[in-house]
């Protein structure tokens, strides 16, 4: 349907919407589309981060950071 690509910066680096779920009727629909897929690129990103601050703490839990 709609997939988002983001960066570790959570900067969004490409939209891709399948072709199928474009309608001029639909567009509320898309729009809700898009915010799920902006929502779970963050998501992603977020675990991204937080499982890359455990290889670097060696699972030590930091204040502070994420």
């Amino acid at each position: 349907m709609v997939n988002i690509l983001m960066n570790g910066k959570q900067e969004i680096l490409s939209v891709r919407i399948d072709p199928e779920v474009v309608n001029r009727e639909d567009i509320e629909m898309l729009q809700d589309l898009m915010t799920a897929a902006v929502n779970e690129a963050i998501r992603k990103s977020h675990e991204m981060m937080q499982e890359e601050m455990k290889k670097i703490t060696g699972g030590l839990s930091i204040p502070g950071l994420f």
